[in-house]
């Protein structure tokens, strides 16, 4: 067993400092050590995008990613997106357009849905560039569309 090393990094703006092993993964060092729950864990291999998280403004597996990659960086979280004026456009909209059933695969798709936000093109996007964009996140309950509904409403809510 190898010992544990300090792991300090900004996390919703934050700076936050905890221990861990060095093959500790993002996601067990965000939920275990600084207890932000709102990371899910699903497959665990990077597949269903639940883990998601911003790390320095790009969306990445948090299953795939040591916490010791994360050392020195800001990190985002789901808990993180209402300081946030994309966050909060897309947490509104995921409400008001029903985007959501368990809520389990939610936090991955707000995040990787504020990645494509922050990068998009002012004038609005297309349903095309939303499905491309969200096709690496599984949800089990829904069909999609209402989520891919509420990211162009919470795109053209922001107003570029």
């Amino acid at each position: 067993m190898a010992e544990p090393v300090r792991i300090d990094v900004v996390v919703n703006g934050e700076q936050r400092a905890g221990f861990a092993e060095p093959r500790t993964t993002l996601a067990d060092f965000l939920r275990e050590e600084l207890a932000l729950t709102g990371t899910h864990l699903g497959c665990e291999h990077g597949v269903c995008g639940a883990c998601t998280v911003m790390v320095g403004g790009d969306a990445v597996r948090s299953c795939l990613m040591l916490a010791v990659q994360a050392a020195g960086t800001q990190v985002t979280t789901v808990e993180g997106l209402a300081d946030d004026v994309h966050g909060r456009a897309l947490q509104r909209a995921f409400t008001a357009e029903h985007a959501l059933q368990c809520g389990f695969c939610t936090p991955g798709f707000l995040l990787t849905a504020l990645e494509l936000l922050r990068e998009a093109d002012p004038g609005g996007l297309g349903d095309d560039e939303i499905r491309e964009a969200i096709s690496g996140n599984l949800c089990r309950c829904t069909g999609y569309e209402n989520i891919v509904t509420a990211v162009r409403t919470a795109g053209g809510n922001i107003g570029g």
